[in-house]
């Protein structure tokens, strides 16, 4: 028999994430620190308005970009949050969750042999979408000692003349690094130089801590090269209603709908009726989760440093990246060792590329009493180290 698998698919590795998150769910009172969900549930007024668009029998396609006043409010947020406008009718393309906003990005704008330069340690998705676009990743490895942020010389030592695209991870999963409007106007000049696209990944950006997030497509001439992908799921604690949402320059927002058309159809209804609520009323909401998150960073801050082991300071996202390097065992054996004998998951930076050995990451989208729980249990495992 024939083998029926393509032989790309079968060389991509699955989610480093999702391998310890099924290794805790058959564990018994095991404490998971390893998944980027908030714990917080989606808000009442915006369950409310999806529940109501149900009775109201809202249960039909939207149009494929989306309804028209998902897109419109789409557009009213990033007016007044980041100082960005589009046009809601060719502009804005709503899709499944913002990892399908990245796929279809890609196979939208990669032919066979471009390049993608790929800042890491960052989300496990972007080096596989690339390679299932039939591009080539170029990794661009972020360093500690600069904050893990992308900087002019490492763009470019990276840039090639096969260079079509950087993906921006900011801020960022799994380090919290955040990139300031100087570290930004920094590699502007570089981008539109050599004339690159950019891919902005700003699915946190309402999760930022003493500093205001910045896009870089509001840079002058960046806006008509940059694709803004972002969505609900971790600003509004809306993960299960899979939303999300690309603006960008109308010729390539054109063949992202026409991808979409084709393999979606168009995002779920009723998450678009709920999400409609959530721009027009959820700031509130969003100030609150981000207050409480900003305690959780706090706490992990101090206690990390009371136990002597180093960890970069975030300001953006929900998860430290502690260097665990000096106990001389790699980030997997920590982590496993960890879950092992404490029962506590945390994910191996080496999940989100190769140069996050010597890392952890762990989620403080989780409560107050489980991340104190869960540090008893880290130290106790030092301890014994």
């Amino acid at each position: 028999m024939r083998n029926p698998l393509s032989k790309k698919i079968t060389a991509i590795k699955p989610s480093g994430i999702r391998k310890f998150f099924d290794i805790v769910s058959e564990m018994e009172d095991a404490i998971s620190l390893g998944v980027g969900e908030p714990d917080f549930n989606t808000p009442w007024h915006i369950r409310e308005e999806g529940i109501y668009s149900l009775e109201r029998g809202k249960t039909h396609y939207t149009s494929n970009a989306g309804l028209k006043e998902l897109k419109v409010e789409i557009c009213n947020y990033l007016k007044r949050r980041c100082n960005l406008e589009y046009n809601y009718n060719d502009e804005v393309l709503v899709t499944v969750g913002g990892s399908e906003a990245i796929d279809i990005a890609l196979r939208a704008m990669l032919d066979d042999g471009d390049e993608v330069i790929i800042p890491q340690p960052s989300y496990v998705s972007y080096e596989p979408c690339v390679v299932l676009a039939n591009g080539v990743p170029v990794i661009v490895k972020l360093q500690e000692k600069d904050n893990f942020k992308l900087t002019k010389q490492q763009l470019l030592d990276t840039i090639t003349d096969k260079t079509k695209v950087l993906v921006m991870p900011f801020p960022n999963n799994p380090t919290g690094a955040i990139m300031t409007y100087e570290d930004l106007k920094d590699i502007v000049d570089v981008i539109i130089e050599k004339d690159i696209f950019v891919i902005s990944d700003e699915i946190y950006s309402e999760l930022t801590y003493d500093r205001e997030h910045v896009s870089i497509a509001s840079f002058p001439g960046m806006k008509e090269r940059t694709i803004v992908i972002n969505g609900f799921s971790k600003s509004y604690a809306m993960t299960g209603w899979r939303l999300g949402y690309a603006c960008g320059p109308q010729p390539i927002i054109e063949q992202m709908v026409k991808i979409h058309q084709f393999a979606i159809m168009c995002a779920p209804t009723t998450s678009q009726f709920a999400a409609v609520e959530a721009l027009k009323n959820g700031d509130v909401d969003v100030k609150n989760m981000r207050e409480t998150y900003n305690q959780r960073r706090r706490f992990l801050m101090y206690k990390f440093k009371e136990l002597g082991i180093p960890c970069f300071e975030p300001f953006g996202a929900f998860y430290v990246f502690p260097n665990i390097s000096k106990f001389g065992m790699t980030s997997e054996e920590f982590a496993m060792k960890l879950l092992e004998e404490e029962k506590v998951a945390v994910v191996p930076g080496t999940a989100f590329g190769d140069c996050g050995e010597g890392f952890l990451r762990i989620s403080y989208a989780y409560s107050i009493e489980n991340l104190k729980i869960a540090m008893e249990k880290i130290e106790n495992f030092i301890k014994k180290l």
